[in-house]
């Protein structure tokens, strides 16, 4: 069916068909696979109902979709091409959050006035799909990755997450040409194709020991601060110290936000906040209002390169 007829076809349909069949081209874009059962969990219907949506969506995008009769269910066809259009911040917001993958349409009102901060990295969408879709099926990538040390090279990953450093996304990968567990920027990456090879067990997630090790961190105002129970309310701590009046105490002793943080990425986490991770809370200027008071919790730690004022003991 051509842009034109599937457009026309698309407009007589009501608003909840439209999110069915948005959510089919959601999965089938980034997850790779669609069960009928997956539309009755989502939405609540019938399996009738389901068939019915599946069978629509056939009619309206049948290049974009294969049935596979030994696992029932329908899978990804690599002449796909997306029936609604998507953002790559809904797009990641649904893959990360589990919400927004039924909207269908690039524009949305706001209930009440907002900005946010202008993002200068838009994720390639095409790229992503790609990963995402190895990623729920555990399968192995091939691609070209444009490294700050080392520039464009060829690599084969196994990748298992999505990780959004405040800045940017990342994908969570075991590298075959490094043998390593690593993050690798999506804009970063180029030309991804899943490949014929089976991942072993030592390039699963259930294998990276930064991934699965938890790390508490405890977090205090920066004791340079002149007011630190100005940070303290900023981020909770205070709830547990205040005066009968409702007045807060000078001191912040016991204010402490507690962080349970994977390994993996607690470098970003320290980053994004700027957080002091001097042993003598030494680091100078406006912008730090957090120091790291457990220091030794980050022994062992692989991603403190970008870790404000740490340096290894």
């Amino acid at each position: 069916m051509d842009i034109e007829k599937r457009t026309k076809a698309l407009s007589v349909l009501s608003q909840t068909q439209k999110e069915r069949l948005s959510h089919i081209d959601f999965r089938l874009m980034y997850l790779g696979v669609i069960q009928r059962n997956d539309l009755i969990q989502r939405f609540g219907t019938k399996e009738a109902a389901a068939t019915r949506d599946i069978a629509l969506y056939r009619k309206l995008a049948p290049d974009n979709i294969i049935y596979n009769t030994k696992q029932r269910s329908y899978f990804y066809n690599p002449q796909f091409v997306p029936l609604f259009d998507y953002t790559s911040e809904r797009a990641l917001a649904a893959l990360s959050s589990g919400f927004g993958d039924d909207y269908v349409g690039l524009q949305s009102k706001a209930m009440i006035s907002c900005e946010t901060p202008a993002q200068l990295n838009i994720t390639q969408l095409d790229t992503l799909s790609v990963l995402t879709r190895a990623i729920h099926q555990h399968q192995v990538v091939a691609i070209n990755y444009f490294s700050l040390s080392s520039g464009i090279s060829s690599r084969e990953i196994v990748p298992f997450a999505l990780v959004d450093n405040g800045l940017r996304w990342h994908i969570r990968a075991y590298d075959r040409k490094r043998e390593r567990f690593t993050d690798f920027v999506i804009n970063r990456i180029e030309n991804p194709k899943i490949i014929e090879s089976i991942a072993k067990e030592h390039e699963t997630k259930e294998a990276d020991n930064q991934w699965n090790r938890i790390v508490e961190l405890e977090i205090v105002p920066h004791p340079a601060l002149k007011h630190p129970e100005s940070i303290s309310m900023d981020y909770g701590m205070h709830k547990k110290g205040m005066h009968k009046s409702g007045m807060q105490k000078n001191n912040t002793q016991g204010d402490v936000l507690n962080v349970n943080v994977r390994a993996a990425v607690a470098g970003y986490l320290l980053r994004r906040w700027n957080i002091d991770c001097s042993q003598s809370h030494s680091l100078k200027g406006d912008e730090y209002h957090l120091w790291l008071k457990n220091y030794p919790a980050l022994y062992g730690v692989d991603n403190l390169v970008i870790a404000p004022g740490y340096q290894k003991p």
